[in-house]
């Protein structure tokens, strides 16, 4: 029986921590669960405690975010001999036998190496729909898949290659980690999994979706939740990092600069700040930007200590 580790970053979780905790211990597969809190204050770490003593709770000092929260669980569950890594949200939980259903399809996979991520089919709170990021996701890829023919036709594949699922179910081989490493530090709050997943399709891996498993993730049904007057940079340093773009640093201050003239030609002044503020931020990360890429290429267990 594979050694399968669940990770959970929790921040003010009550809302789910009694169904998302139920539900591992439902499952079909054993599974180890590490939490790693964030400081949560809404009695988060008690619950967890008192009702489901077999995880092994981790408590920050202080709000790590989401992706060095991520790494720490990574690092624990690998050093206790992990096969595989499941990264889920809070606000989600599994069906008996949706871990099950992923290894089987990493066990028939003609070329394991090359599987980076797999994921479950995402359903949203409700559970009678698919979660609207998933559609969107399948969407995007419909050139390449077909998936949504397969739907209509009910001829679904066991799995499909998709571009890019967010981190709310994650399954990662041990592969992945050995290869890949874990999240980038330069992000706290959004932007990981898109980084990460830049990174999957460098190192030649692929991201598998798998119809016959399926999970909840009770997130917001709106592809605008993400205010992105907040994390206006975040598309910016993506892209700066994507390894797959060449001269990636250099092309987006070009950009931004152009952006300055046009809007300042125009007479546009008040973009012409917000774009010069964004510059500025780009160009005094430029050395960091620049070691960070330099480090995310490299094969192995980049930004983690597994030692």
């Amino acid at each position: 029986m594979p050694n399968v580790h669940i990770i959970i970053v929790t921040y003010n979780a009550m809302k789910w921590a009694e169904r998302c905790f139920t539900s591992l211990q439902q499952s079909s597969v054993p599974l180890a669960c590490i939490v790693i809190d964030n400081g949560s204050t809404d009695g988060t770490q008690d619950y967890i405690k008192t009702h489901f003593p077999e995880v092994d709770f981790i408590q920050s000092e202080t709000n790590l975010g989401f992706g060095k929260a991520n790494n720490i669980g990574i690092e624990k569950a690998y050093r206790k001999g992990a096969d595989f890594f499941y990264l889920m949200n809070q606000d989600a939980w599994l069906y008996q036998d949706s871990i099950q259903k992923m290894l089987d399809i990493h066990t028939s996979h003609p070329n394991q190496d090359e599987i980076g991520i797999i994921s479950p089919m995402h359903i949203d709170g409700t559970e009678k729909y698919l979660d609207i990021f998933l559609d969107q996701y399948i969407a995007r890829n419909y050139e390449k898949t077909r998936m949504i023919s397969d739907l209509y036709f009910q001829t679904l594949k066991p799995f499909y290659e998709v571009s890019f699922v967010n981190a709310a179910h994650w399954l990662l081989p041990r592969k992945t980690i050995e290869t890949i490493g874990g999240f980038n530090p330069y992000f706290f709050h959004y932007g990981e999994d898109d980084e990460y997943v830049n990174r999957i399709h460098f190192h030649q891996k692929k991201v598998l979706l798998v119809p016959g498993s399926k999970v909840v993730h009770d997130g917001v049904q709106s592809l605008h939740k993400i205010d992105y007057t907040k994390y206006e940079n975040v598309r910016v340093e993506i892209n700066i990092l994507n390894p797959n773009a060449a001269n990636a640093l250099q092309q987006e201050i070009k950009a931004l600069r152009q952006s300055m003239i046009k809007n300042l030609m125009t007479g546009n002044i008040g973009k012409y700040k917000q774009l010069l503020q964004k510059y500025k931020k780009i160009s005094g990360d430029g050395k960091k930007l620049s070691s960070l890429r330099n480090q995310l290429i490299q094969i192995g267990p980049t930004f983690l200590n597994l030692s």
